[in-house]
């Protein structure tokens, strides 16, 4: 029996980025004992003919692909080699690295071990992994082997990339690093470091991420002003909390409460039925409309926050951007009715995707607030002198939504614990 074992060398963390290289160890192993229970001597040399490692994304989508994408995919599958028919996953082969070969006619004796070390770059304009609704991308490392006139047998290594935009020209983003030497004085006979592109992204999105630009909004409706949001800065990183501050001072109408919902949209893109997954409009998760509270105190979508499922967006539908599928990931809920001033912290997970796009797909970043508001103001009455301040047993509300673009980029992989784990394939 013949164990093999596969264990990246990022132990702490199987995350990586478009442009890194993948490092993994495999062992194989004899694992036949030296005696059975009668006592005879049972062990044999085992003999592996030959053995390959090879990188794979894999595309899975519930929609059909456009015929000419269709054609394109049969076109590439002539001459594929009988390899790539065992290790299909469900689904289509976006990227397949060449299969580095490890051995050829590899003879193990019992309890003998024999380690090999594997070294992958991932492309640089792959796709990350993504689960959403009607696409997924997933990576795989691809361990295959096999006897003399036995079938192939093959282990996957699960793997998770993550997006890093490229640098149209990074010859022109200035390099500066915060060390003794860098401010020194030159020497013209001391090479200087080499900058690699990857570097160069990972400084730009340092750059990107780290600046702050505060922005203002005005939020209000047809019965006055409610408020002003400030959001410090448009572009976050995984892990990071995304922190705001809404001012109520001087308004004309009660905020009663509000919610910060941080969701990811998924807009397919050059599907053959794209016009039926993109037109999500009216959104499940209430997005883009008006809730009940809205709807029973006559308040029309025309003195709202435009939405896309007013009366008036059937003759503006080539105007109005799809919306695809809305998923919810972190939310933050306040009563605010007697509250000047409040901060808003929404945290982002670090299992998410960040902002990409691909042939077939874009996700993007929003936020959507949901604001209750009331006329009423101190509760209808005035402060008592003496005494407490009964509050009334209802309340006339109205709801009010908005949507708050913003761009999420991927944060270093070694911030990010995973721990991997030792993935084991049994050849009897």
């Amino acid at each position: 029996m013949i164990e093999i074992k596969a264990k990246l060398v990022r132990a702490d963390s199987p995350i990586y980025a478009t442009g890194e290289h993948v490092e993994c160890l495999i062992e194989f192993t004899n694992r036949i004992p030296s005696t059975t229970n009668n006592g005879v001597d049972n062990s044999t040399v085992e003999n592996l003919a030959w053995a390959s490692v090879q990188l794979h994304c894999y595309r899975k989508t519930n929609v059909n692909i456009g015929p000419k994408d269709k054609m394109l995919e049969l076109s590439e599958m002539v001459g594929k080699t009988a390899l790539d028919a065992v290790t299909q996953a469900p689904g289509d082969i976006v990227i397949a690295t060449k299969p580095k070969i490890l051995f050829c006619d590899l003879k193990l004796q019992p309890n003998e071990s024999k380690i090999y070390f594997f070294n992958e770059l991932i492309p640089r304009d792959g796709p990350p992994t993504y689960r959403g609704h009607d696409i997924k991308y997933f990576y795989k490392l691809t361990i295959a082997t096999q006897r003399v006139k036995c079938k192939v047998q093959t282990l996957t290594v699960p793997l998770r990339v993550l997006p890093i935009p490229l640098i149209a020209r990074p010859d022109e983003l200035p390099i500066t690093e915060e060390t003794n030497d860098e401010l020194a004085p030159t020497n013209p006979f001391v090479e200087k470091k080499e900058v690699t592109e990857l570097e160069i992204s990972w400084h730009h999105l340092k750059n990107v991420t780290a600046r702050r630009a505060p922005k203002f909004y005005r939020i209000s409706n047809k019965r006055g002003f409610v408020g002003r949001f400030c959001l410090f800065k448009p572009s976050y990183k995984l892990g990071e909390d995304i922190v705001g501050s809404l001012d109520f001072a001087n308004c004309k109408v009660r905020c009663v409460q509000f919610s910060v919902k941080l969701q990811s949209q998924e807009i397919l893109l050059n599907m053959s039925d794209n016009k039926f997954s993109n037109n999500d409009f009216n959104d499940n998760s209430s997005v883009n409309s008006l809730d009940l509270a809205s709807v029973a105190s006559g308040v029309g979508s025309e003195y709202m926050h435009k939405s896309s499922t007013s009366a008036s967006s059937k003759d503006n539908d080539a105007n109005v951007e799809p919306t695809g599928k809305v998923t919810t990931h972190a939310i933050s809920h306040q009563v605010s009715y007697a509250t000047m001033q409040t901060q808003v912290v929404v945290p982002i997970p670090l299992h998410i995707t960040p902002s990409f796009r691909t042939d077939c797909v874009e996700v993007k970043w929003r936020l959507h607030f949901e604001f209750v508001t009331s006329t009423m103001m101190d509760f209808g009455v005035p402060n008592p002198e003496v005494g407490e301040l009964q509050a009334p047993t209802e309340i006339p509300v109205e709801t009010m939504v908005w949507n708050l673009p913003i761009t999420i980029y991927p944060a270093n992989p070694l911030q990010i614990y995973a721990p991997s784990q030792i993935h084991t394939l049994l050849i009897k």
